[in-house]
């Protein structure tokens, strides 16, 4: 299977998303200024339709 984590993190802070602290688990907490909210991003992003999901709740367009 293949990972988005990697390419899914380049992208959020490409567009001036940040993480704000880990989360419970494998997860992550990010902000994303363009929807100005927090995101939870899963470490072990394995599905496109997950990665496409985190980048749509940040605000930004699918890429997966």
């Amino acid at each position: 299977m293949a990972d988005f984590y990697r390419d899914l993190v380049r992208i959020l802070q490409a567009n001036g998303c940040y993480i704000v602290r880990q989360g419970k688990g494998s997860h992550e907490i990010w902000y994303s200024p363009v929807s100005n909210r927090n995101v939870t991003v899963p470490r072990a992003t394995q599905s496109r339709h997950t990665a496409n999901e985190v980048l749509k709740q940040a605000g930004l367009e699918k890429a997966f």
